[in-house]
């Protein structure tokens, strides 16, 4: 069994030079992975990667420092991407009380209109969530029916615990930061078979390369230090991870 990457922006400049060889490569490491969109140009180009590339999937969205032009005409758009096949979820969608880009009712009010619509069109969501976990928490529980994967998840497991249930939660390249202690922790406490593996590339570089774009076949780093942690082999963590991402995100049910 291979790892995939759950999470990943493998679109616009950050690729623009060798966009063909970072695909290559994952292609050939790793079982899939998930494009992530974060706005309407994004979704759409997660789409048209994924149709391109058999091993590519993609979520549609409008991240919450992004909601600017968030509009019906938008909503519509991004639900008739739903229609496409290799549309996995919605996301990633959230709050983000660091940026405040928009005020905080404004972002929940955004953030319920996206969790409505992955209701209507019976898909899981991709929550990113930051300095706003309680306010995230507490409207993820307003809907009991969704469920989905907290990105790069930043809380505790006690927190986990409230949503554990519905949610997996991402680990990416931060883990393997030697000053991320409370990754460290929360990795250490939680059930295997509630965690998922991404890179949020081209972001959070893992260490060996933290500096230098990320790429989605760093997954390994991250498994490695998972193995680490949680003083089990490299293979469960690979089985176990892959086998996660394959339920949340419905592939081939």
């Amino acid at each position: 069994m291979k790892l995939v990457d759950t999470h990943c922006h493998i679109y616009g400049d950050s690729y623009k030079e060798d966009l063909e060889e970072v695909m290559k490569r994952a292609e050939e490491n790793l079982d899939f992975i998930v494009n992530i969109g974060y706005d309407l140009w994004s979704s759409r180009e997660a789409v048209r990667l994924a149709n391109e590339y058999d091993f590519a999937y993609a979520t549609v969205g409008v991240h919450p420092t992004e909601i600017k032009e968030y509009s019906k005409e938008i909503e519509k758009e991004i639900e008739n991407l739903c229609k496409d096949k290799k549309v996995l979820a919605i996301g990633e969608i959230g709050l983000d009380y660091y940026w405040m880009n928009d005020p905080k009712e404004i972002q929940q009010n955004i953030f319920r209109k996206q969790m409505e619509l992955a209701k209507r069109v019976n898909k899981p969501v991709v929550i990113h969530t930051r300095d706003a976990m309680e306010d995230t928490i507490n409207i993820l529980n307003e809907y009991k029916d969704v469920e989905g994967i907290l990105h790069c998840y930043p809380g505790s497991f006690e927190t986990a615990k409230l949503v554990m249930d519905r949610y997996y939660f991402g680990v990416g390249g931060v883990l393997t930061f030697k000053n991320n202690a409370k990754t460290k922790e929360f990795v250490k406490k939680a059930p295997l078979d509630r965690l998922i593996i991404e890179t949020d590339s081209p972001y959070l570089t893992p260490v060996p390369f933290r500096g230098k774009r990320n790429e989605p076949i760093y997954v390994e780093h991250v498994a490695k230090e998972i193995a680490i942690i949680k003083e089990i082999s490299l293979e469960e963590v690979i089985e176990v991870t892959t086998n996660n991402a394959k339920k949340i995100y419905r592939i081939g049910e």
